[in-house]
């Protein structure tokens, strides 16, 4: 009976084995389930982990409105021309009369006198004149406008701000010039073509007396000043004025 009860046991259990196999055999399965979902979400998981560390160690393009801007000029309205020379090329052309001839003229004004500077200037209303100075053997300067389309004198103005002490220097440098503006002038236009714009007797570096010449160049409207030796007509130097 035990026997029997033993093998009617173990025959109860033997189809247990069966079931408790299966059920192993299910949980290793969705084991191995689990296992490749785990898998296959590590994978993801790692690859979002490696991209976005890549991006991380990527390196960084600075987006355009936090790159710093770059100065830039204003733009000019005169065709790529500086202030200056857009100013000059306003002016030169206006002048029908040149410096020669305005210099001839306020001499005219104030006679027995000597040329000591003339410059071209503009005028309101967009005309243009000569600012002139001429000076008698004594040293009294005097200003004289002189129109640069109709080459007409204004009457001479006696310079007011001249003291004794002036007058002396100022006749000393017309005495001492053996070089006279037309001389000088022909000495820098022969090395630089042009208008001639300014011309004044004066001082250079040391004390030497000197012609400054300026001259327009109209192609690029550059001014170009020479110093011409008023005792020996030598150029002293040349300055090329770019701006």
């Amino acid at each position: 009976m035990c026997a029997k009860r033993t093998g009617a046991a173990g025959a109860c259990r033997r189809p247990a084995a069966p079931r408790a196999l299966g059920a192993a055999l299910a949980v290793a399965a969705a084991g191995v389930l689990l296992a490749g979902c785990a898998d296959e979400d590590s994978g993801v998981a790692d690859g979002a982990t490696k991209s976005s560390a890549a991006a991380s160690r990527a390196p960084k393009t600075p987006s355009s409105p936090s790159a710093p801007a770059s100065p830039s000029a204003p733009a000019s309205p005169s065709g790529g021309l500086t202030e200056d020379q857009a100013e000059r090329k306003a002016l030169v052309p206006r002048a029908k009369v040149s410096y020669e001839r305005a210099l001839t003229a306020a001499i005219a004004a104030v006679p027995a006198a000597e040329p000591v500077s003339a410059e071209l200037k503009g005028t309101p209303g967009g005309g243009a004149a000569w600012e002139t100075e001429v000076a008698t053997a004594d040293g009294t300067a005097h200003a004289v406008r002189v129109d640069a389309v109709t080459g007409k004198a204004d009457p001479p103005r006696a310079e007011p701000d001249q003291d004794a002490e002036d007058k002396r220097e100022l006749a000393g440098r017309l005495g001492r010039s053996t070089v006279t503006a037309q001389q000088a002038v022909r000495t820098a236009t022969g090395g630089q073509r042009g208008t001639v714009s300014s011309v004044e007797l004066g001082g250079f570096g040391n004390g030497t007396l000197s012609w400054a010449v300026d001259i327009v160049t109209q192609d690029n409207w550059t001014k170009t000043t020479y110093d011409i030796g008023a005792t020996d007509g030598k150029i002293l130097r040349k300055h090329v004025d770019r701006d």
